[in-house]
Order: structure tokens, then C-alpha cells, then sequence
């Protein structure tokens, strides 16, 4: 069978966008409408006729509408194999009506959920008549059509106008792939909610992954690779996904990455002065807070001013004039902000490449989560590192303890590094990176190449010496060995902040003595992957 038509159709919503305007083109094509509850009364008081569900099974609805249409003179309407004799034979017998159409879309769960309903609430818009029709007629799509999406009724009243009243099988499979979507994400969001909520589970035996695609993109890291961006199709934090593009390119997979850590970072600074955040392959290569935003950029910059072209920058405030201005005199991918004023967007649209996305709000550093990688044969999960230390949090273990300043460049350092991949060595001084080693199969390296980085920023910036003159060092994870630290002393380093945890801790404190260093441990490590 191919072309259907349309002569029953079965409506139950709870989000009633377009119904009247549906309604009324089912009518003009002669469809009978057979409806529940306020889906009803929403199509009598559009001034259709309507023919309530207990009129067609006999049968009336109870217990405040849990059983309504869960009855074989429904879902026989909607399974039956319409060219089988036996099938036939026993609509016949049993008064079973042909139900063409079904249109439902599901209680509104995730939404009940999200507005921090309580349990009987939630539990009371879990639907389960509506996924029993969906399922139904997604599954004997050759006879019956399923809109799920009151997006779909644009294409669903333009096919029944083109050929009079039918749907075509086509229509009916993409209309039936995107049901069963639909109730497999609703089932996951319940499942979720059990597991998480409501159990408290922290990783539960089923993980369900619920992914809503939001963006087909050119390529994906590479141009022989394809790609897409997903957003969550249940509660979420805001991120990139949710961010407003106010002008630019399509985001590549690369500039989503990337802004993504770069936002991540920024967010560690929510709560703090002006900072500005400049990442490149997902690796901030300079960060800097300072008394106003465009004076954050330019100690950013100044950092690795190679890097920073064809860069993401970030921003942890309202972006201005005086900083797009800047910002906009090497080329940019991407900048991210909470918002921008009129005289920013002005500068950046003779930008026309440059995609600024205005992110509101920053999420918070602190928030739970889970962070998934696929690897062969499966998916590694882990809690997302929120992971924070206070002052309180820091030992001294040297026998000079850090002074004010040093302590203040120590927790900086230590903030960016967090977000560096491993093995991670940064440099900071008076609230800027001086020089960021990342990714290196050793610390020793990492230190060197902080440091070489910081030599060549001094030298293009015509400065006297390097920023890592006086500065602190922050290592993500404890020194194995004390050539690392003694690495970073000899590039004028004063004090240094790590994990610890070192079976040759000893070794290393005692190097630090020896030169001069005041070090702190944190107690916590931060690899990145």
C-alpha cells in the first residue's frame, strides 16, 4: 500500500500549538476527528465537530483520565493489517473502526521536572496512553500516519491538500522514524529522572544518552571527517549550543570545541574582575584579569601573540567598544560573552567572518554533571572535574611560606591550568599567564616550553624580561622528579602550587628550599585529556 486516505483521525495533545488551524484543514478534507479531554474541548471551541473517545470505544474515560484510551477498539483501529482477511474479519466482529491518522504529543515531563515540580507532580505527567498510540501507529505505518511534532503540521496539510486527503508511504516512514525518536526520548528522560533524581544514582546500570541534533556542520575535525552538533534533548546547562549568534560563519566543529573550553574556562571567572580568555586548540594560550576588559585582552595577548591568531577569545563581562576594537585588529574566530553593547556589535559587523556568540549568563565552574569519550566498544564516564580549591585548601610545605601576591598568582596559575592539557606547566604574575606548556609527554618539557614562550613574548613585546621573573608556577599534576620544578625556578619563578602526592615529595620540597622557592599543595589533581 502507498497512498492512504484520510477519513479518521485520533487527536490528543498537551501542547496545543496549531491544533485549531489542523483541526480545520482535517475537516475540509472530510476527516472525522476523534479527541480526548481539553483536546477536545480546544477543537469545539475553534467551532469543529468533534467525537469524544468514550463515544468510539463504549467505554468511558476514569481515574481522572489515566485510562482513556487504552482500549482495543483503539489500538485495534490503529495495528490492525488492513489487506489481511483475518484482520478484517475481526474489526468486523468486534465494531473496530480504521484509524488513519493519529496525532499526539506527549504530558510535559522534562518541563515538569525542570520547573522543580515535586515527586507526585512528576510522576503524574509520566504519559502512557499517548506512547502507547505513538507506538502503535509508528509501527503499522503502511496504513496509519503519526505527527508527533506540531512542527509537522505545515507538511502534513500541504500532502493531504496536494493529492486530495492521502498520505503518502514515504511521509508516513519519516513521520514514523522521527515518533519513535520521540518516545524513546521521552522514555529516556523518565529513566534518567528515576535513575538520578530520584534514586540517586551515580551511574546507573542503563545510561541513556539523549541527543537532540541541532546543527548538520561542514566537516568535522578534518575535512574528510563528517559532523554535527547535538544538544540535549532533556535539562541542561546553557553553553555554546544555547549561546545567540549575533554574526558570523557557521560554527565549524573545531570553533565549537574550542569555544566550548574557552567558555569553560571563563566561567572559573564569573564571579571575578575583568578577564579575558584566549584559546587555541582547546588550549588557552593566554588568560588575564585586569581593572578593565580591553587591558584583560591586551595581557592576554601579550602572553602568545602568535597563538592567539585565528584564536577563540572569551570574555567574562559585557563586551565593550574600546575591547572589540582591539580584539578585532588581528583576526579572530570566535569571541564569546555574556552580551555586548551596540557600539561592540558595530565594530565587529565589518567583521563579517568573526561569529560572536552571546552566551548570557555564565555557567557555573561548580556544577554537577557527567563527561563521557567513546573509546572502542564503549563509553568511559566520569563525574565532570568541578573540582575547586580556597585558601584554606592550600599546605604550605616549604619552610618560606608565599607572600600575598605570590599566593594570588599561585591560585591563578592554578585555575588556568585546570583547563591545559596535560602534562600542564603555567606560568602567571600580577593576575596574567607569563607562559602555558601544554600537552607534553613530560613536565619537564612543559616547564621548558612555558617558559621558551614566555622568553619570545618578552621579546616581541620589547620588554625587559620575561614575565616568569617573579612569578608563579602551577603544575596540574605533582613533580615526579624535581628536574621539573628546578626548570621552572631557573626561569624566575618564586613560588610554585601542585597536587603533591609524590613518592619523592621530599626530594622536591627539598629542592625548593634549596632554591629559595615557597611551594603550596592542593591535595587535588587536575588531568586533562
Amino acid at each position: 500500500m502507498t497512498d492512504v486516505k484520510i477519513r479518521r483521525a485520533l487527536l490528543s495533545v498537551s501542547d496545543k500549538t496549531g491544533l485549531a488551524e489542523l483541526g480545520g484543514a482535517l475537516a475540509r478534507h472530510g476527516v472525522e476527528l476523534v479527541s480526548t479531554g481539553g483536546t477536545a474541548k480546544a477543537l469545539r471551541d475553534a467551532g469543529l465537530e468533534v467525537r469524544d473517545i468514550s463515544d468510539l470505544t463504549d467505554f468511558p474515560e476514569m481515574m481522572d483520565g489515566r485510562v482513556k484510551t487504552l482500549h482495543p477498539k483503539v489500538h485495534g483501529g490503529l495495528l490492525a493489517v488492513r489487506d489481511d482477511p483475518a484482520h478484517a474479519e475481526a474489526m468486523e466482529a468486534h465494531g473496530i473502526s480504521a484509524i488513519d491518522l493519529v496525532v499526539v504529543n506527549l504530558y510535559p515531563f522534562a518541563q515538569t521536572v525542570a520547573k522543580g515540580a515535586g515527586r507526585d507532580e512528576i510522576i503524574e505527567n509520566i504519559d502512557i496512553g499517548g506512547p502507547s498510540m505513538v507506538r502503535s501507529a509508528a509501527k503499522n505505518h503502511v496504513y496509519v500516519a503519526i505527527v508527533t511534532d506540531p512542527a509537522d503540521y505545515g507538511e502534513l496539510v500541504e500532502a493531504l491538500d496536494a493529492s486530495g486527503g492521502m498520505t503518502s508511504l514515504d511521509l508516513r516512514k519519516r513521520l514514523a522514524a522521527k515518533a519513535f525518536a520521540a518516545t524513546a526520548t521521552y522514555d529516556a528522560m523518565i529513566a534518567s529522572w528515576f535513575a538520578f533524581a530520584d534514586q540517586g544514582e551515580r551511574f546507573p546500570e542503563t545510561l541513556p544518552l539523549i541527543l537532540k541534533r541541532g546543527a548538520e556542520l561542514r566537516y568535522g575535525e578534518n575535512p574528510h571527517q563528517n559532523a554535527a552538533f547535538y544538544t540535549h534533548a532533556g535539562p541542561a546547562a546553557r553553553g555554546i549550543g544555547q549561546a545567540e549568534q549575533v554574526q558570523g560563519k557557521l560554527l565549524s566543529y573545531n570553533n565549537y570545541n574550542d569555544a566550548d573550553a574557552a567558555l569553560e574556562l571563563v566561567s572559573e571567572f564569573r564571579d571575578s574582575g575583568p578577564t579575558c580568555v584566549i584559546v587555541k586548540h582547546a588550549n588557552p594560550c593566554g588568560v588575564a584579569s585586569a581593572a578593565s576588559l580591553s587591558e584583560a585582552y591586551e595581557a592576554a595577548f601579550a602572553c602568545d601573540s602568535v597563538s592567539a591568531f585565528g584564536g577563540i577569545v572569551a570574555l567574562n563581562q559585557k563586551l565593550n567598544r574600546e575591547t572589540a576594537e582591539a580584539i578585532a585588529a588581528i583576526f579572530t574566530e570566535v569571541v564569546v560573552a555574556p552580551d555586548a553593547d551596540d557600539d561592540a556589535k558595530a565594530v565587529f559587523a565589518a567583521k563579517k567572518n568573526l561569529r560572536l556568540l552571546l552566551c548570557g549568563d555564565l555557567p557555573d565552574p561548580a556544577r554537577p554533571g557527567l563527561a563521557a569519550k567513546s573509546i572502542m566498544g564503549g563509553w568511559l564516564v566520569q563525574s565532570r572535574d568541578n573540582g575547586g580549591i580556597g585558601a584554606d585548601d592550600l599546605k604550605v610545605v616549604t619552610k618560606r611560606a608565599p607572600t600575598a601576591q605570590e599566593l594570588a598568582d599561585c591560585r591563578f596559575a592554578w585555575t588556568v591550568a585546570k583547563h591545559v592539557k596535560s602534562n600542564a606547566i603555567v606560568y602567571a604574575k600580577d593576575g596574567a599567564t607569563a607562559g602555558i606548556g601544554a600537552g607534553q609527554m613530560n613536565r619537564l618539557e612543559s616547564a621548558r616550553i612555558a617558559a621558551w614562550k614566555a622568553k619570545d613574548a618578552a621579546e616581541k613585546a620589547g620588554w625587559a624580561e620575561p614575565r616568569t621573573i617573579g612569578s608563579a608556577v602551577a603544575s596540574d599534576a605533582f613533580f615526579p622528579f624535581a628536574d621539573g620544578l628546578l626548570a621552572a625556578a631557573e626561569a624566575g619563578a618564586t613560588a610554585v602550587i601542585q597536587p603533591g602526592g609524590s613518592i619523592r615529595d621530599d626530594e622536591v620540597i627539598a629542592a625548593a628550599d634549596e632554591a629559595g622557592l615557597a611551594m603550596v599543595f592542593t591535595g587535588m589533581r587536575h588531568f586533562r585529556h
